[in-house]
């Protein structure tokens, strides 16, 4: 590569790959070290798809464009890296001109170009604020206990005036009790208890327990594939993502009378991997689907990030959670949003064939 040629391969905006014949790594860029969160030396020679989950089956359309030297475009895919919740992207894939067999790869995130590797900061920047607000939590909680109690015994000898300034001391403790809760539970989830499990079981859970409490008010509709096999995972974890997700969609509905769909079908094609591993396939997917406005553009493609929220008041840690459940799960969690129409999408493994229901 000559120095002309370096320094636009430095200078291009979105993750750069060069895969030699074998579909291994022979270089990136730094944009794709950014999207990657790996260095170049780190990735070298690594097998593409260890590196890259893409939510379509690309090898033989890459063969393909490979074998008659003929580019490729896909377009409106999940692109992730295994380690965190995907980005919606288009992929561009073209011969190498002057390296027999190597094709480039280009990754263009929906979001404007150059956000993925600026939004690094951000993200690194939240995961440090999660660590240090788990380490100052319990701390804080002690003080606030102590100023709630102090609060509730001046409230006995004062007039009714003065009750209201106590009664908002105690209301907001308890508020940030709350939030502080929810940042150590963030930390401290446990690992999944995995085992057989009918994923429909879980969902009729949820549902129940929706229509009784925060989406009395909504239409949920369950549209199931009867014939779906047993998943892999922790019903209870599995439980509490997807009543987050319900929650999510009953509130971002704003309205009486909205429609949540509760949706599972069958879908072979998806498959992640991490690792150095051969990749598993996800074939399992629950939708949670709403009819509200859609997703702010401007958060659309970090939802799934600590302290990232489109309500007033949001913590935006309840999608974070999430996220984390499903990627301690191996599964996958993705999202796609236009007004009127917002799915939550949630892909899972099998169930090994000789593993029976618990």
């Amino acid at each position: 590569m000559s120095p002309s040629d370096d320094a636009i391969w430095t200078s291009l905006p979105v993750p750069a790959v060069v895969l030699d014949p074998e579909d291994r790594i022979a270089r990136i860029n730094p944009a794709a070290e950014g999207f990657l969160m790996s260095s170049a030396r780190a990735v070298t020679g690594q097998p593409v798809w260890d590196k890259l989950a893409v939510d379509a089956p690309l090898e033989d359309a890459l063969a393909r464009a490979r074998r008659d030297g003929s580019p490729l475009f896909v377009n409106d895919v999940d692109v992730g890296t295994g380690d965190r919740a995907p980005l919606q992207c288009n992929l561009q894939i073209a011969p190498l001109s002057g390296e027999a067999g190597h094709m480039v790869l280009l990754i263009s995130p929906r979001e404007l170009a150059g956000r993925v590797s600026q939004g690094q900061s951000v993200k690194s920047a939240a995961r440090s604020a999660i660590g240090m607000a788990e380490m100052l939590a319990h701390e804080i909680k002690n003080p606030l206990a102590g100023i709630t109690g102090a609060a509730q015994l001046l409230s006995m000898n004062l007039s009714k005036e003065d009750l209201e300034l106590t009664d908002l001391i105690v209301s907001e403790s308890r508020r940030i009790v709350g939030l502080l809760e929810q940042v150590e539970q963030f930390g401290n989830v446990s690992a999944p208890k995995l085992r057989a499990m009918n994923i429909h079981d879980v969902l009729d859970r949820a549902r129940r327990s929706a229509i009784v409490g925060f989406a009395a008010d909504m239409t949920v509709i369950e549209d199931y594939d009867p014939s779906l096999p047993l998943a892999l995972g922790d019903p209870d974890q599995l439980l509490q993502v997807i009543l987050n997700l319900v929650k999510n969609a009953s509130e971002a509905a704003g309205k009486a009378g909205g429609t949540i769909r509760l949706h599972t079908y069958y879908e072979q094609s998806l498959r992640v991997r991490r690792g150095e591993g051969k990749g598993k396939t996800l074939p399992l997917q629950v939708e949670i689907i709403d009819d509200g406005p859609g997703l702010p553009p401007e958060i659309a493609a970090e939802v799934f990030e600590p302290f990232v929220s489109g309500r007033e008041n949001g913590t935006g840690l309840g999608l974070a959670l999430a996220a984390k459940i499903i990627s301690d799960h191996d599964g996958w969690i993705s999202v796609s949003s236009v007004p009127g129409r917002t799915v939550f999408r949630i892909s899972l493994p099998l169930a090994p064939k000789d593993m029976e229901e618990g």
